[in-house]
């Protein structure tokens, strides 16, 4: 009991120094962002800067403390909500390096070509895609509230730049979540570009009721307001697809496109998996299909558990004769001691996490690779180490872990072992389907293998009830057919059988 509270006291510290870092480049990056804006000022009048930054120092300032203030929300929105986030330097700069992308692309546009022209959805856009939803919707509003101080406080104090400040307020609020809803669904690269389009029509009205109190309401303003806001929503498009695989490079982000390509068959890992362990690559078809479907039935990923699942097994290439699945009649393991058997098996977990961070796979499905076993027992080496000897130890017939931190590796954990165990099944029977799914589950529950995944009683049920509806469907019965052959007259011939 003593172990486990300094274990526990040490990750606390660990945590907080990791905060603190946190908090230092979140300072650091600000300042940068600060460095940027301010050579947008220089850049906006390179002969009258000095003059505006002597005039307008009130302005400059209330633009630092705006910034610093947004920023601070941003920091404490990661620390209450999410803050594995802050404890990864290269969030924090994931962060800041979207931030000035798009402050930059913002101010571009709206300097160069039109202040509707603004690109205002792409920051939105990306970050829904590169990491989640509800953070896109929250950073949205801190993103568009930067915008806004910038134009309010560094383009000079006249009626219409307020007014024109206000304006794209609003309309930046429309479009980042518009953006965010629009986009939510999609799943190629055409719909992306479509979304663009669909994103301008609320903006449109917004614009024309911005106008309508204006006494001298011109239509050619309006047309042209418009017709640069709808460029502007089908440009936001445009950049998130030009720039998300930069970012899904650098960042080693994974998005619907990338999980596409990643479960193509013509992915480099997947072509060598199927030329070298044909049946490995087999079970792994099965079981992404059985987890997708349990992924969908209690509200996961979907395409992340069939990509995690593709590439689960991938361990197997190091010595792929040395699995079931793979050999055809000669068995490696009939000569080596149980001892080492197990060693070799086991280890294509930790295996197959290295391969797939070496060739810079995502590693959230790294992870599944290497979870997807927990620490459960090797119990086939196991019984055959005990009766050749009467004594072993459990621990060195045992998977090192770590057990299942996401509810996709608990989903691959159970379909793995269900269609290993359906399929070496004779009677594979519903009754018999269900029956096995069971006590795969039940036996990790006992083993405390999600303990760690926030998985509930409710989802696993809902997985059990699925892979055996899966399962029951993939073995399901067949008839027995004739033993007829038919000639090139489509005559029925007799067979040898039946001469006898």
């Amino acid at each position: 009991m003593k172990k486990i509270k300094t274990s526990l006291g040490e990750k606390k510290l660990i945590n907080k120094r990791r905060l603190i870092g946190s908090g230092f480049m979140f300072a650091a990056c600000y300042l940068l962002v600060l460095l940027v804006v301010f050579i947008m000022i220089v850049v906006n009048d390179i002969h009258g800067w000095v003059n505006f930054f002597v005039e307008q120092y009130s302005d400059i300032l209330s633009l630092v403390v705006s910034i610093f203030f947004l920023f601070g929300i941003g920091f404490f929105y990661f620390y209450f909500e999410d803050r594995e986030f802050l404890y990864k330097s290269s969030n924090i700069v994931f962060y800041f390096s979207l931030v000035i992308v798009s402050v930059i692309l913002c101010y571009v546009f709206g300097r160069f070509v039109n202040i509707y022209a603004r690109p205002y959805a792409m920051f939105a856009v990306l970050w829904l895609f590169l990491k989640n939803r509800r953070q896109a919707l929250f950073l949205n509003f801190i993103f568009i509230f930067l915008i806004f101080s910038i134009d309010l406080f560094a383009n000079g104090r006249s009626v219409n730049a307020d007014i024109e400040a206000y304006s794209t307020l609003l309309l930046g609020f429309v479009c980042g979540t518009f953006g965010v809803f629009f986009a939510n669904k999609v799943r190629t690269r055409s719909e992306l570009l479509l979304t663009g389009v669909f994103l301008s029509v609320p903006t449109v009205f917004i614009i024309f009721f911005f106008q309508i109190p204006n006494a001298q309401y011109d239509w050619i303003d309006y047309v042209s307001s418009a017709g640069f806001q709808i460029l502007g929503c089908v440009i936001s498009a445009v950049l998130a697809l030009t720039f998300m695989p930069i970012f899904e490079a650098v960042f080693n982000c994974l998005t619907p496109f990338r999980l596409r390509e990643l479960t193509s068959t013509n992915a480099p890992i997947l072509v060598r998996l199927n030329s070298e362990a044909p049946g490995t690559f087999n079970h792994s078809l099965i079981v992404a299909q059985l987890a997708e479907t349990c992924a969908v039935a209690i509200g996961e990923n979907a395409e992340l558990a069939r990509a995690a699942a593709y590439y689960h097994d991938v361990g197997k290439l190091r010595q792929p004769d040395c699995f079931t699945e793979n050999q055809s009649g000669y068995n490696l393991h009939d000569e080596i001691t149980p001892e080492l058997s197990a060693d070799i098996i086991r280890s294509h977990t930790r295996d197959g996490y290295d391969l797939l961070v070496q060739n810079h796979l995502p590693k959230v499905i790294a992870d599944v690779a290497r979870e997807h076993h927990g620490t459960l027992p090797i119990k086939y080496f196991y019984d055959k180490a005990m009766r050749y000897s009467g004594d072993a130890d459990i621990k060195d017939f045992s998977y090192q872990g770590p057990i299942p931190q996401s509810k996709i590796a608990a989903i691959i954990m159970i379909a793995d072992a269900a269609e290993a165990a359906t399929r070496a099944s004779a009677d594979r029977s519903p009754e018999k389907v269900e029956q096995v799914c069971r006590g795969i589950i039940e036996e990790r529950m006992d083993l405390r293998q999600f303990d760690e995944c926030d998985i509930t009683m409710k989802e696993l049920n809902i997985i059990k009830q699925t892979l055996v509806e899966a399962l029951s469907g993939i073995h399901h019965h067949r008839v027995e057919y004739p033993d007829i052959r038919f000639n090139r007259e489509k005559k029925a011939v007799k067979t040898e059988e039946d001469h006898e």
